[in-house]
């Protein structure tokens, strides 16, 4: 039998498929994710199975749908009885670790870290980041977690003082506020030492066996809000923003708005603004994308790259005032749903060089990966990405879920009730695609249809020129929808344990999680 591969899952938190130039960006943002996609295969349609953190992940790690898991608000936890993807693997014989920049994933007691062997957390005040992964902590490292537990407590009152008021809620969003907590929290993580970290256990492999398989699960912010990359970037993607001062002023104020991250536009950015976080974000992307170079190319100089798996995708976009829309919190559109995957095998299951074009949910990423490490069963085989080349099945529906985070629900309601309600920012949103169409249906609003390869923007709403397309769909979209509402409905609704910590929700707050 052939040694199993080392897996490689790489996730570009909050990446848009659409802003990197191996899909087509007019823009050379990504130069070493277009060289690794060379030599990989490249899905031109891969659908998130949801629109923002939590539930995307819980289902790359349980290959089920959000309504499912039921993992669809930031304070849920991943039911016991759905075993993850890292412990599946690590019960087969995997060391398993993460590298986390995402407290949502990396912080929060939700079950995401369920079956990691080491799980390194790069986020705010409570990072752990040792020089290797498996390594055991000294002393130092030791009193200083207790210090900052006992801290954790201490803070917890003030925590729930912030909770309980709504003075206090409100000052959490001020803009004195905000500059404070993004220089002290530092909520991006670091990419740069996330990616070392990795590196040195793929290649020194320190606590890990002879002949033991690794996986790791990687989490990088960089493209993010907020937007500060180094000036470089900024010189390529973005110069006017150091020449003109309203531009300086209008990044300024958006880098500090976290309301603003989340609630939709009552109107259109102008040309300028646009233009600013477009380049602003283009600046980001382009940044990471450097640090992924240096990173594969240690790998590919170690030769570690020869027997690992290397799973490049995101857990969601984002929007950048299209349809009126920013963040991701709300909207199933492609801005937040389309996302890249690239993925290279080698053990040649899937053919280098080559692109997919079948609409295939990263929800089958978790099949994909159990495949590939000899464990999966027939049922799972069955959902394996490497049955997705060729040409497109046309029975196969693939959808995706977008449920409101309720936190950021009330602070709307709280804010800009008439806004909820005009933009729909508490119904729940569906989508399902088939063969080249895509049909998105909103609680209480008519049917949109789009045809997502000749209309990737989706601009033009075909619901009124093919109604039978529209039906067929709606029927296959109620089924599905029937089923997910009886999920929500029987699943037990249990709050993380430390969701309440402090320095977690003061994260949170960084992030837009803000739970009322």
């Amino acid at each position: 039998m052939a040694a199993r591969p080392d897996i490689l899952f790489l996730v570009l938190d909050t990446q848009r498929a659409d802003r990197l130039s191996c899909y087509g960006y007019d823009k050379p943002t990504s130069p070493n994710l277009d060289a690794i996609a060379a030599n990989s295969t490249r899905f031109t349609q891969a659908v998130a199975a949801a629109q923002w953190t939590v539930p995307s992940h819980a289902s790359m790690f349980t290959g089920l749908y959000p309504s499912e898991h039921t993992m669809v608000q930031s304070y849920s936890v991943l039911p016991q009885d759905l075993p993850t993807l890292a412990e599946r693997l690590e019960a087969s014989g995997y060391y398993t670790a993460g590298f986390c920049n995402n407290p949502l994933v990396g912080v929060i007691n939700n079950g995401l870290r369920r079956g990691f062997t080491s799980f390194l957390n790069y986020s705010g005040l409570l990072t752990s980041k040792p020089n290797q992964a498996g390594s055991r902590p000294d002393l130092v490292s030791r009193y200083r977690q207790w210090f900052k537990g006992k801290v954790a407590t201490f803070l917890n009152r003030i925590q729930d003082a912030f909770a309980r008021s709504d003075a206090l809620l409100a000052l959490s969003f001020t803009p004195l506020m905000v500059p404070l907590w993004q220089t002290a929290l530092s909520f991006k993580g670091n990419t740069q030492k996330s990616l070392e970290d990795t590196a040195n256990l793929l290649i020194n492999r320190t606590g890990v066996k002879a002949d033991q398989p690794i996986f790791t699960f990687v989490n990088l912010m960089g493209t993010h809000m907020p937007y500060h990359p180094p000036r470089r970037y900024i010189e390529q993607f973005a110069p006017h923003v150091l020449a003109d001062r309203q531009a300086q002023t209008f990044l300024q104020r958006f880098n500090g708005d976290v309301y603003g991250w989340l609630a939709p536009l009552t109107g259109a950015l102008d040309e300028q603004q646009k233009q600013t976080l477009d380049g602003m974000y283009d600046a980001e992307v382009a940044y990471q994308d450097a640090l992924l170079g240096q990173f594969f190319d240690r790998l590919q100089t170690s030769g570690q790259l020869d027997n690992t798996l290397v799973i490049i995708c995101a857990d969601h976009g984002e929007h950048l005032g299209e349809k009126q829309y920013m963040g991701h919190s709300l909207s199933i559109y492609n801005e937040l749903v389309r996302v890249p995957l690239i993925i290279r095998d080698p053990q040649n299951r899937l053919e280098q060089g080559s692109v997919v074009e079948a609409v295939v949910s990263t929800r089958r990423l978790f099949h994909t990966v159990l495949a590939a490490a000899g464990i999966a069963n027939e049922k799972e085989l069955a959902l394996d990405l490497t049955h997705s080349q060729g040409t497109p099945n046309e029975r196969d529906y693939v959808f995706a879920e977008a449920i409101p985070p309720q936190n950021v629900v009330n602070l709307m309601q709280k804010r800009q009730p008439e806004l909820v309600k005009t933009m729909g920012c508490d119904r729940v949103r569906r989508a399902v695609w088939m063969g080249q169409h895509k049909l998105i249906e909103t609680e209480g609003s008519e049917a949109e249809l789009y045809d997502v390869l000749e209309d990737p923007t989706e601009a033009l709403d075909l619901s009124a020129i093919l109604p039978e397309n529209v039906e067929v769909l709606q029927d296959c979209l109620q089924a599905f929808a029937d089923r997910s509402d009886q999920h929500l409905a029987q699943a037990a609704i249990t709050r993380a344990t430390d969701y309440d910590d402090p320095e977690v929700r003061r994260r949170l707050e960084e992030l837009g999680y803000l739970e009322d």
